[in-house]
């Protein structure tokens, strides 16, 4: 087993890859920008490397630094976490190149799926259904325009290389295929350096299902049950759960079987997620293949009792799967909601800035994986992520109970969060009822406001706090350079 393991990442799955280490008594090895000199995931690591000015491209994006860091440090494994760098061929290349062990799939793998018209074929050859659409890339609007007359409106525009919902754009009608498929690879080449883009079926009132696979470097491969993921703004998750409302025994068969086809088709070794979309007669189709920890996986980890950070670190080490299909069984129902520094009134802007007052959830059946602290200035340079709030429960109905409940109790100040939206897609009838889909959002919440109870709860909390830290008479001005342990305890008292 590895003795240090440098993560290649920041903020709340920095600290959750640095957390199973410390269990598994492996040295962790962080990397920080100089906005993140203070954030959770450096005071949690064992060693800290700063690789110099916040922009991604100067630090979290820089291989040859992360590379250095990683020599300079003694570290024999890189885990890349997600974003940034995690499904990055080159990268991935570049670790094995230089006798670092990437904790991840094979660069060749990455490369393979994160090409999606590869990914299709290759999934097409193993057996597994995909959506409908070209097999190639495809620049000019008009020959699009002309396969789209074939597939039938709505049709989606995807870029080849993409990912996180950038190079997407639905089109309805022909008039609109230009616009779009030129939006499309002009943001493609921006994001990705890859402006290709190719023609699929839009599915507009379709599930996204996805699986979590875990493939050993000895031939065994698995799946670990799905996660319902249809509560998305801007192509992105906010709201996944497992198990999903839609499945049957007789789907999650055929659908698991399709994501271990698709591991074996592409040769795939460590954690990965097959994702589907199921339309309303339960047909499901290949999406993509995440080469990646997903940000969901905890939905997963809470039904089964299995860690997939620390199958992902043996499953690098060379170590063969310690279970088989037979043994995975889910129990009970749980919930994630991402917590993002962003406003849902403003169609989700980024809404970086200082955390005035921090308070998490806490009680049975609640878990917070967490990347700020009070004190802490979330930084406009990295993708606003600052939590994920997962609940679990005996049954659907108590598990969305208890993440009402859990976000109800989750207090924030000094930038702004979806709690209060997230509270009311909880509350509505439509995800009681289990009907959830891609087009959730735009079609329930597309006028969302938030109710003034939230905002008035909110100042009270704030007022409360500011009382509670300064009493009369007591002022300072003086604030620590550095981040020590008494900034970071919260509320105490000897």
């Amino acid at each position: 087993m590895f003795k240090r393991i440098l993560v290649a990442n920041r903020g709340e799955i920095a600290v959750r890859v640095i957390n199973t280490c410390r269990e598994m008594g492996i040295e962790s090895v962080a990397i920080y920008s100089d906005v993140d000199n203070r954030s959770a995931h450096v005071l949690a690591a064992d060693r800290a490397v700063c690789l110099g000015a916040p922009s991604p491209i100067e630090s979290y994006l820089n291989i040859d630094k992360i590379i250095q860091a990683a020599r300079e440090t003694g570290a024999e494994a890189i885990h890349p976490g997600y974003g940034f760098l995690s499904e990055n061929p080159a990268f991935a290349q570049r670790c094995e190149d230089e006798g670092f062990v990437f904790i991840g799939p094979p660069a060749k793998v990455i490369r393979d799926l994160g090409d999606k018209i590869t990914a299709r074929k290759i999934m097409i050859a193993g057996g597994v259904p995909v959506v409908p659409g070209i097999f190639r890339d495809e620049p000019d609007p008009d020959r699009l325009m002309a396969e789209a007359e074939h597939l039938g409106y709505p049709v989606m525009i995807k870029a080849s290389a993409g990912g996180g919902g950038k190079g997407i754009r639905v089109v309805a009608a022909p008039e609109e295929m230009k616009e779009a498929s030129r939006a499309a690879a002009s943001e493609a080449a921006a994001a990705f350096g890859n402006g290709t883009i190719y023609l699929e079926k839009f599915l507009s009132r379709a599930r996204h299902v996805e699986f979590q696979i875990l493939a050993d470097s000895h031939g065994s491969a698995i799946h670990v049950l799905e996660r319902e993921c249809s509560i998305q703004r801007r192509h992105q998750k906010i709201i996944e759960e497992t198990p999903s409302p839609v499945m049957t025994p007789e789907l999650r068969d055929a659908m698991g079987k399709a994501a271990v086809a698709a591991a074996r088709a592409s040769r795939y070794v460590n954690a990965g997620t097959v994702e589907f979309l199921v339309d309303e007669n339960r047909n499901f189709y290949f999406l993509e293949v995440n080469t990646r920890l997903q940000v969901e996986h905890p939905i997963t980890e809470m039904i089964t009792g299995i860690d997939l950070v620390r199958q992902q670190i043996s499953i690098a080490a060379g170590n063969r799967l310690s279970f088989a299909q037979e043994d995975i069984a889910g129990r009970g129902h749980a919930i994630e909601c991402r917590i993002y520094a962003e406003d849902p009134e403003n169609d989700f802007f980024p809404s970086p800035g200082k955390i005035a007052y921090l308070k998490e959830p806490s009680g049975p059946g609640i878990r917070s994986d967490c990347g700020i602290y009070t004190g802490f200035t979330v930084p406009f340079e990295y993708d606003p992520i600052l939590s994920k709030l997962i609940v679990h429960a005996e049954t659907r109905e108590k598990a969305i109970a208890r993440m009402t409940r859990a976000l109800q109790a989750y207090v924030i100040l000094g930038v702004k969060t979806p709690i209060p939206f997230l509270i009311d897609i909880l509350a509505s009838d439509a995800f009681a009822g289990g009907e959830t889909c891609t087009n959730f959002i735009p079609t329930y919440f597309a006028d969302w406001k938030p109710q003034a109870k939230n905002a008035d709860l909110a100042r009270i909390a704030y007022i409360v706090n500011a009382v509670g830290k300064k009493p009369a008479g007591k002022s300072s001005s003086y604030e620590p350079q550095t981040v020590t342990p008494w900034m970071t305890l919260g509320n105490w008292r000897m």
